[in-house]
């Protein structure tokens, strides 16, 4: 019959016990009938019974062995007693090795004559039939018990069990350590058996608990259970007894991997430096003399220029550089007065136009193309103010870019911007850095005239554009003609000198402003990379009108993130200019907005 894993109640049948299995354990709360252990499920307290009480099981199951009776009656031979003494021995014998269980069966039977009884033959034999039978009951209950559920994390240390909770594995454990407490505790006998089979192992009597966690041998059960609980409690999962090792190993390859990232960092770092430098003329490359020099060396080589108009531009080039003017080949004049006669012929779609005073346009030559951009723009400043009398201070010419580079260094010398100062290593000649809005204001600073910088910090309009800028610019030309008249004409050519307008990467100068029939504004502007030959068509009536829709700048075409404007409006009296280098030492810009 079919008899219950857990409970060992025997059962008539096969669907009965499935019945009785389904009632009794699986709709119920799962509990072990041996030990407190509970709340797991039907394969796992299966396997823990089979595993942790298999002594109480077999004894349970002693039912079985009456079922064999005629098979151990095999074991058993007929034998005369040859004196009642013998008699006695073997029965008293016999007595002890027979069950006293009411189920079985005796090995031997006293027939009334009394002249016949029952020996075993091989004195071995019984034992091992049952521990052969014990041992098969237990393979056969393994194979129909399943295997622990997979998704369990927590494995017993001392058997083969998985539990699901870290709790029910402890008391599961602590049953383990009890029953070989109990062992310890049990009579001399089994204390003797022990003995006899420590030392038919050659081993010592004395018993050491290792933790199948790190392998540490404890004294005692106790002692083993308190060190188990503790890596159930801290999740110590260390099964080779190296974690120190393996931190500072860890430790290890993680400093290298950072100092590697620091030291590729530093060369990056390095490397973006000398682009920057290299991208701002700081690298020491040599300035406007040097470039000039290299660039007409590469049209000889490629046949653009003969050697003798190279020594020929060489020796202009030296000339212009000693005296310290510019040399006027990138110079275009009248453009002003040109754009004035086109608005008062051909600009029918604008409603007024206001004009700065007479300007020179410099473009940018071999000398300082891609950097040159600020010193041009100061040119440009220059040749307007040379035309006003206020401005007689100023020296007559307009200076070479070598020059300008010079009279920087000179504003710094006077205090004018320490800041700037450092940045450029109090340094300019003979290189090709760029110098923007406060350079300008330091070198003016230096000759008493007086400028205001004026910092768009951030876009006033929508899609990052500009309007408030465009309403300066047309107040700053404005303001003075509306002084005149009360009513303006359509084209007003002032006499205000140009604003220098900065952003990043370029500089240009706003020469006018227009303003449409339908109120929208727009700029003029000269700027430096225009070539010379493209200036001279706004000279021309025929090309005018293209070389004006390329100057115009709506609202949607100046979308940089911040723009900085530097206007001129006088001069400094030697008070104000002594007060000014002072305060430049923390220079602020008027912000709008």
């Amino acid at each position: 019959m079919p008899v219950c894993d857990i409970c060992c109640e025997e059962l008539p049948s096969e669907a009965e016990m499935r019945t009785h299995l389904l009632l009794s354990h699986m709709e119920n709360v799962m509990a072990c009938p041996f030990c407190s252990l509970s709340g797991v499920s039907y394969d796992e307290l299966s396997f823990h019974i089979s595993i942790a009480h298999i002594d109480k099981d077999c004894q349970d199951t002693k039912t079985t062995v009456a079922d064999s009776g005629q098979e151990n009656l095999n074991d058993w031979t007929a034998q005369r007693p040859s004196s009642t003494k013998t008699s006695n021995v073997n029965v008293k014998n016999m007595d002890k090795g027979i069950s006293t269980s009411p189920k079985s069966s005796p090995p031997a039977v006293a027939r009334a004559s009394g002249a016949i009884k029952l020996v075993r033959t091989t004195p071995t034999s019984s034992n091992n039939a049952t521990r052969e039978r014990k041992d098969g009951r237990r393979k056969s209950k393994q194979k129909r018990l399943s295997s622990p559920l997979k998704e369990g994390c927590f494995s017993c240390p001392m058997c083969s069990l998985v539990c699901k909770d870290c709790f029910i594995l402890q008391e599961h454990v602590e049953l383990h350590l009890q029953d070989q407490d109990g062992a310890e505790g049990a009579g001399p006998e089994a204390g003797t058996s022990t003995e006899a089979s420590s030392t038919s192992n050659g081993r010592s009597a004395v018993m050491d608990y290792e933790c199948p966690m790190c392998s540490l041998s404890c004294p005692s059960s106790s002692s083993l259970q308190e060190h188990v609980e503790l890596h159930l409690e801290y999740g110590s999962a260390s099964a080779t007894g190296h974690s120190s090792e393996d931190l500072t190993l860890a430790r290890k390859l993680q400093e290298e991997e950072e100092q590697k990232w620091r030291e590729a960092e530093t060369r990056r770092e390095a490397e973006d430096f000398k682009k920057l430098q290299k991208q701002f003329g700081l690298d020491n490359s040599g300035g406007y003399r040097k470039q000039m020099e290299r660039t007409m060396e590469r049209a000889v080589s490629r046949g653009q220029m003969v050697p003798a108009e190279f020594h020929r531009k060489k020796v202009e080039m030296l000339e212009s550089l000693a005296s310290g003017m510019d040399d006027g080949r990138s110079k275009t004049s009248g453009l002003v007065e040109a754009l004035c006669r086109y608005y008062q012929k051909d600009a029918s779609d604008c409603a007024h136009v206001w004009l700065c005073a007479e300007t020179d346009h410099y473009s940018s030559s071999e000398g300082d193309k891609g950097w040159g951009c600020g010193y041009r723009n100061f040119q440009m400043l220059l040749s307007s103010l040379h035309r006003m009398e206020q401005y007689n201070l100023l020296p007559v010419s307009v200076p070479s870019i070598p020059r300008v580079q010079a009279l920087i260094e000179e504003a710094w010398g006077q205090g004018a911007d320490p800041q700037g100062a450092s940045h450029f290593n109090h340094r300019l000649q003979g290189t090709r850095a760029w110098i923007g809005a406060t350079e300008i204001y330091a070198v003016f600073t230096s000759l008493s005239v007086k400028a205001r910088i004026v910092d768009f910090h951030k876009p006033t309009g929508p899609g990052d554009t500009h309007p408030r800028l465009f309403e300066w610019v047309k107040q700053y030309f404005s303001h003075s003609a509306s002084r005149v008249a009360r009513l303006p004409p359509k084209v007003v050519q002032t006499t205000l000198p140009p604003i220098y307008l900065q952003h990043q990467g370029h500089s240009r100068s706003i020469v006018g402003v227009e303003q449409k029939v339908n109120g929208n504004l727009c700029l003029l502007l000269f700027d430096p990379g225009c070539a010379p030959r493209e200036m001279r068509r706004v000279l021309s009536q025929d090309t005018a009108a293209t070389m004006v829709r390329r100057m115009r700048k709506f609202s949607g075409g100046l979308k940089h993130r911040q723009y900085q404007a530097v206007a001129v409006e006088g001069l400094l009296t030697p008070e104000e200019k002594r007060s000014r280098i002072l305060n430049s030492r923390t220079l602020c810009a008027e912000k709008i907005p």
